[in-house]
């Protein structure tokens, strides 16, 4: 086949869509297919991948160095219709979403759609806090959402906690898949985390790690207040944050109102392939967000045979079984430092876990995944010519439209 991905963040941009993009795309061109990636210009990165394309972009005001692709380029107008394309899948719903869209109507090709993310949870960013604007920023989002899916052939799913948002809230009945992305465990069995630990000072420490973008909505201040709790007893314990973003500079300084700047490092956005490394050096996986769709991180820390403490919220709970891999707790400090605590005073009990976590790694095995992800695209391509377009539930009040996904 011959597949198009459009998304707004590719290399060098380090997150979870980006791991996904790039993990299914090299998985799916070792069994045989051509993936075009047609992604935002990132400064003066160069591709070293073949079949990279980039649209212009504009920084935008806001946190995180978001950018805006300029979805116009001469050059990929002419271009796709010389690829001979099976089929358009698309990583977003906004900026290249839409032009991904809109290529493939254009084209007469399926449009195959990932929902990676609770996009209802990002509104925050909008610099207008009021509860009136937030509510219906939250309710415009959910409408825009509608509306997109409904362009598509099939929609990818990464998790049953966001199957259920979608079928309850936006009336999803068929057309969709539920394809969590796959990990490559080779990485993890290779990598030299005693080296590291060596380098870092850390041979006499428990350490705790995390990974994740540093912004408000993956909840960091809970994981930070309840490590001081535990670290209040347990003198050797170190927290490692692996990422970075907005809430940085909050979260150091929260550090230290709580007494333990010296004992979190901050690594920063790290290039993926050393974060096996760092995950394999760790003790225990601790982890407090709430608006994950796949559990993509808490995958690769189960890959690198890690126990787990985390809040038991969506995505997460896909992946981790309660007292099989790790401890699944409510989301509140106390109640974290308490499944923190209980994890470490039970060094057998971390062995079970860690046992269970590398088995059930396995499970998310990249090549049956991409496997899948074509049976998929088959799919699209029979509904498409069918002219079969995903459809949803009517919402049937008017009070209906004014309740949020996150309210419903």
């Amino acid at each position: 086949m011959h597949i198009a991905f459009f998304t707004n963040f590719y290399h060098p941009v380090v997150n979870g869509v980006v791991r996904s993009v790039a993990s299914f795309r090299e998985v799916l061109m070792k069994q045989g297919h051509n993936v075009f990636v047609f992604a935002q210009a990132d400064g003066t990165y160069k591709d070293t991948e073949p079949f990279i394309f980039r649209y212009p972009s504009l920084p935008l005001p806001l946190p995180g160095d978001i950018a805006a692709a300029l979805p116009v380029s001469p050059f990929v107008d002419q271009l796709l219709p010389a690829l001979k394309l099976d089929v358009i899948h698309t990583h977003h719903p906004i900026l290249l979403g839409q032009t991904a869209a809109r290529k493939a109507a254009e084209l007469d090709l399926p449009l195959v759609f990932t929902f990676h993310t609770q996009y209802w949870e990002y509104t925050h960013y909008v610099p207008f806090p009021q509860e009136a604007i937030q509510e219906f920023l939250k309710n415009a989002v959910h409408k825009w959402l509608r509306d997109f899916m409904q362009k598509c052939q099939h929609i990818i799913i990464p998790s049953e906690s966001i199957r259920e948002i979608l079928v309850r809230d936006y009336g999803l009945e068929e057309g969709y898949t539920v394809i969590p992305t796959g990990t490559d465990l080779e990485p993890y069995r290779c990598a030299d985390w005693r080296s590291l630990r060596k380098e870092k000072g850390w041979q006499d420490e428990t350490v705790l790690i995390s990974v994740g973008r540093l912004a408000p909505e993956k909840n960091w201040d809970t994981l930070i207040r309840a490590f001081a709790k535990v670290y209040s007893k347990n003198p050797d314990l170190r927290l490692v944050l692996i990422g970075d973003g907005p809430a940085k500079e909050t979260l150091e300084t929260l550090a230290s109102e709580v007494g333990i700047a010296e004992r979190v490092t901050f690594t920063g956005a790290l290039p993926f392939e050393k974060v096996p490394c760092y995950l394999k050096a760790a003790d225990v996986f601790a982890f407090a967000s709430v608006t994950e769709t796949q559990g993509l991180v808490t995958i690769e820390a189960m890959a690198a045979g890690l126990p787990i403490v985390a809040v038991d919220a969506s995505g997460t709970r896909d992946i981790v079984e309660h007292d099989k891999q790790g401890f699944l707790v409510k989301n509140d400090v106390n109640a974290l430092a308490k499944g923190i605590k209980k994890l470490l005073s039970d060094p057998q009990q971390m062995k079970r876990f860690s046992s269970n976590a590398l088995k059930k790694a396995k499970t998310f095995d990249v090549n049956q995944l991409g496997k899948q992800l074509t049976g998929v695209y088959e799919q699209a391509i029979q509904d498409k010519k069918e002219n079969r377009y995903i459809t949803l539930k009517a919402e049937e009040t008017a009070e209906q439209q004014a309740v949020s996904p996150t309210q419903a």
